[in-house]
């Protein structure tokens, strides 16, 4: 590991009890002006478990304690009660296809996050994957923390420990086997961040506007890297916030984000020849396997201060 990286590690790595709510909503009586936080949690599918989510950020986070000015669920398609329950649980929600209709919206987890700058307020922009089971206000509070008391931060990943069913540490396959050998190979100064591909991370809404989203799955390590080279090490930084439980997929679920990962990473090294963006896998049939190709997400939204509705938006 870089030298630089374990300096980055003593200065910029915390646990949610280093800064506690009263810490913060002091910090925001203090200085009023250290900015608005929207929480944004993109669905698709998540009746089992959106509501409580959207339950205790509402009960702890803007009820019992005013750390949370905005609450919004984008449902991305769902076909269950997705909406309907996380309204009814107190979030605003809005649907992917309805904003930006100029732009029509492409599937993936990177488009969601893209268009919720467009209908959202927050200075600061904190993203809650809408699967998590068991889960605590921290994972809210602990990344908007070190946003809320330090200006020189503008990124917060989560860290945490990711058990796979009852066997602690074995989750986060993809980090394990795609991202973490990628950036120590290839960004060695990111070689510090435990999760680098969690959903759960809070940014200024000054550098997410500067920033490109891959749609898909690459969406997490894109704005990882392009951060960095925007902002420096020094700006991005994680915090400890417990144990993360949430809904695991297939390993050929797996397969096709590991597929995403690897050609956004491939597109931030080179602009030149790229390896064709599709994966073949293989299921068992009646007769025997069976290929099945799919797309690798290669599409990107651009900065979003490039976009002339949320310019416009902003200037109003």
């Amino acid at each position: 590991m870089l030298e630089e990286v374990e300096r980055w590690l003593t200065r910029r790595s915390w646990s949610a009890t280093d800064r506690p709510l009263d810490r913060l909503v002091a910090a925001r009586a203090r200085d009023p002006l250290r900015g608005s936080v929207s929480v944004v949690l993109p669905a698709l599918n998540e009746e089992a478990t959106v509501g409580a989510i959207v339950e205790t950020i509402r009960a702890e986070l803007m009820e019992k304690v005013q750390l949370v000015d905005e609450l919004l669920v984008i449902d991305s398609g769902s076909t269950d009660a997705t909406s309907e329950v996380a309204r009814k649980a107190g979030a605003r929600v809005v649907h992917r296809d309805d904003i930006l209709p100029r732009i029509p919206a492409l599937p993936g987890k990177g488009e969601v996050l893209w268009r919720s700058l467009l209908v959202t307020d927050g200075d600061i922009v904190c993203f809650i994957d809408a699967d998590l089971k068991d889960f605590s206000a921290d994972f809210v509070s602990g990344i908007i923390g070190p946003l809320l008391t330090d200006p020189e931060v503008q990124f917060v990943k989560a860290m945490y420990d990711r058990p796979l069913g009852d066997t602690a540490g074995q989750g986060g396959r993809v980090t394990e086997l795609v991202a973490r050998p990628l950036l120590n190979l290839h960004w060695p100064q990111l070689a510090g961040f435990v999760q680098p591909l969690g959903g759960e991370y809070a940014v200024r809404r000054s550098l997410l506007e500067r920033l490109p989203f891959p749609v898909g799955y690459g969406v997490e390590l894109g704005l990882l890297v392009d951060a960095l080279h925007t902002v420096g090490l020094d700006a991005l930084a994680q915090v400890d916030v417990g144990v993360r439980k949430h809904r695991h997929q297939d390993g050929q679920a797996l397969g096709r984000m590991a597929a995403a990962i690897y050609r956004t990473a491939q597109l931030r090294l080179s602009r030149g020849h790229l390896v064709r963006p599709s994966l073949t896998q293989f299921e068992r049939g009646e007769t025997g396997f069976v290929p099945r190709t799919h797309a690798v997400d290669t599409e990107e939204r651009p900065p979003m201060q490039e976009i002339r509705e949320y310019v416009s938006r902003r200037a109003a």
